[in-house]
């Protein structure tokens, strides 16, 4: 009897153990979302500085000397929840994708639906389809689709409220990309990527292990399928790669497409900012706000952790001292108090 307590003690004690640093991992994970991200910084204008240099220009002779990775496909995706089954675009929208479509000429323009996107996923990755359908928020069905449409077919996927300002064909010479806003997380509004990369794969892989339900719509959002999660892995998977060298591409590290949005940072030259909002919940603007200052926000809660530990320690010095009764000092006679 003593013995099978005594494993259970164990058992138990492992699973504690466990359950800790599983949480603790995700906790770094969730902490290292917000400062300077791994992989290779690449300047829009950078971008189309190269491959002119190459080309002579976007209308120039065939490149002889880079190797184009991403196919021209566009991916987007439209899930109507206002009115479902109907997939006709909303106006601006069907404006914006247009511009894309006459800048971009020979390309392929992919638009998911909630039907398509479902079929695609049931025909192609069907050990997902639970997940996929158990999402407790529709958007982060959009959020995990994207994902696998880049793994298996590869190409650029577009958030409907982007548009194009140019020609998209220089972004196609990187093995994959993803956005960075300069301000913590990553983006996963535009994406590119060459077919079945393995950051796409890990990324498939860990959806379901991020499926939690973090109580806050945004935080449940975004750190189970959205951008929080998206940089998470991101940073994961450069941890696993060996030391860079000389020549980044060949060691499969990923590119961070700047897209700061602020008046001071680098002025767009691929893409637009259009109308957006379509998930926004009780609790986003909240967070939006502590995403801007987040400096603020740790310091906040270091001076918080402090003023606890303050007051704890003064609390369990009292409870420590209560039901004693300090002596007076008395002079000792004949070796007795």
């Amino acid at each position: 009897m003593r013995i099978s307590i005594k494993i259970s003690v164990i058992l138990w004690a492992l699973v504690l153990l466990a359950g800790t640093g599983y949480t603790l991992a995700r906790l770094v994970a969730f902490v290292g979302i917000f400062f300077q991200h791994a992989g290779i910084e690449l300047r829009q204008a950078d971008a189309l500085e190269a491959y002119n240099n190459e080309n002579g220009g976007l209308a120039g002779e065939k490149n002889r000397n880079r190797t184009q990775h991403i196919p021209k496909i566009v991916h987007q995706i439209f899930h109507n929840w206002k009115d479902p089954g109907n997939d006709t675009l909303p106006g601006d929208w069907r404006e914006v994708r247009r511009g894309c479509v006459e800048m971009n000429p020979g390309w392929e323009f992919k638009l998911w639906t909630e039907k398509t996107s479902r079929e695609f996923i049931e025909r192609e990755y069907p050990w997902f389809l639970r997940t996929y359908d158990g999402y407790r928020y529709k958007v982060q069905r959009v959020d995990a689709v994207r994902y696998f449409l880049l793994y298996h077919y590869g190409g650029i996927y577009m958030d409907l409220d982007n548009g194009c300002k140019a020609n998209l064909t220089p972004l196609l010479y990187y093995p994959f990309w993803i956005t960075d806003g300069g301000r913590g997380a990553l983006s996963n509004n535009i994406l590119a990527s060459k077919p079945r990369h393995p950051f796409w794969n890990l990324i498939t892989m860990s959806l379901m292990q991020y499926d939690w339900n973090y109580f806050f719509p945004y935080i449940t959002i975004s750190f189970a399928s959205g951008q929080w999660f998206e940089t998470a892995v991101w940073e994961k998977y450069h941890s696993l790669l060996p030391r860079p060298g000389k020549n980044p591409e060949i060691e499969h590290r990923g590119y961070r497409l700047i897209m700061d949005d602020r008046p001071e940072a680098d002025e767009w030259i691929f893409f637009t900012q259009e109308r957006g909002g379509t998930w926004v919940n009780w609790d986003n603007k909240m967070f939006l706000a502590i995403g801007d200052h987040l400096f603020l926000l740790f310091a906040s809660l270091a001076g918080l952790a402090g003023a606890v530990f303050w007051g704890g320690s003064r609390c369990l010095r009292r409870y420590n001292r209560a039901g004693y009764t300090r002596l007076k000092n008395r002079n000792v006679v004949g070796g007795s108090v």
